[in-house]
């Protein structure tokens, strides 16, 4: 499946008339991705290649009722919509159906503003991703911010290329991994490494958030190595099983967490910080300047002042 630039992918069951006028609704918000089988819509999101689904009201007596409630029940954080495009009387209790089984939003396009229903729909969906989220609140705290500062905390969000080591971001930056190591050390910040750990986490929290996603799951979707793998680095920075963070934190308490640790505590330091253009050192201090011809002044001036008593 290919996602569009945002990232934001929709797995579709609808009829093939409606796949068109989809396509155009949703021209610039995501890329719908139309399956002929539940097993494949359920297969996308459970490898999450989609961050939504649609169904067809149309579709409804064709579906398997029980494998539509798996789905909504394993991934509540999915958005799960029904599309309701044409008179059928059997369409009101397809719709109601739906709805017993937790399919919560349901979207009329029988009439012109249905269609700009469903892209505010799709838009809202979209702007709600873990990335989008915390760059939000970051954007709020780093206010004035150098441009370089916050350059290094939009990578640590980016989802394309999917920064997971300091020589990735060193490469990003244009920067020596060892130069950057020195200036985060000189200017007593927690390492590089540190804020991409917990950043890492901060998406581990968002999918754990379905109950449908297994550890090995989410090891694979955030590219480690293995679920052994993850699971060393969960007790590593949280001092705890991947288990039981599960348990203790979902995607904003994890933000909170982040900002707690990294962000906070540092604000000072981090609205004047330079990770990649290095600043004169004369000018990180207005009070370390002092004009070159200040001394010879002073030493001209004794000199008058001690001349008469020669």
């Amino acid at each position: 499946m290919q996602q569009d630039s945002a990232g934001f992918a929709v797995s579709t069951m609808l009829a093939h008339a409606e796949r068109p006028r989809v396509d155009a609704a949703s021209r610039g918000l995501c890329q719908p991705v139309h399956r002929d089988s539940l097993d494949d819509v359920l297969s996308d999101v459970r490898a999450h290649r989609a961050q939504a689904v649609l169904f067809s009201v149309a579709r409804y007596g064709v579906l398997p009722t029980a494998r539509i409630a798996t789905l909504v029940r394993e991934f509540p954080q999915v958005p799960a919509i029904a599309l309701l495009s044409h008179d059928d009387p059997a369409a009101p209790h397809a719709a109601l159906s739906l709805g017993h089984i937790g399919v919560r939003t349901l979207v009329d396009v029988r009439q012109p503003d249905g269609w700009n229903r469903l892209r505010g729909i799709l838009m809202a969906e979209r702007s709600g991703d873990v990335e989008r989220d915390a760059l939000a609140r970051l954007n709020v705290d780093l206010a004035g911010a150098p441009r370089d500062c916050w350059h290094f905390f939009e990578l640590l969000f980016c989802t394309a290329p999917r920064i997971l080591t300091v020589r990735q971001m060193s490469i990003q930056l244009r920067v020596l991994p060892s130069t950057l190591l020195s200036r985060f050390f000189r200017a007593k910040l927690p390492p590089p490494k540190r804020f991409l750990s917990l950043a890492r986490l901060i998406r581990a929290a968002k999918l754990f958030e379905n109950p449908g996603f297994s550890v090995a799951a989410v090891a694979n979707h955030l590219e480690y190595s293995s679920p052994q793998s993850f699971g060393r680095h969960v007790r590593n920075v949280m001092r705890m099983s991947p288990v039981e963070f599960r348990h203790r934190f979902n995607a904003h308490v994890m933000m909170e967490h982040f900002r707690a640790e990294l962000v906070l505590p540092h604000l000072d330091v981090l609205r004047r910080f330079h990770p990649v253009e290095a600043e004169p050192g004369w000018a990180r201090s207005a009070a370390n300047f002092r004009p070159s011809y200040a001394p010879a002044a002073r030493v001209a001036d004794g000199a008058r002042t001690r001349a008469p008593s020669d």
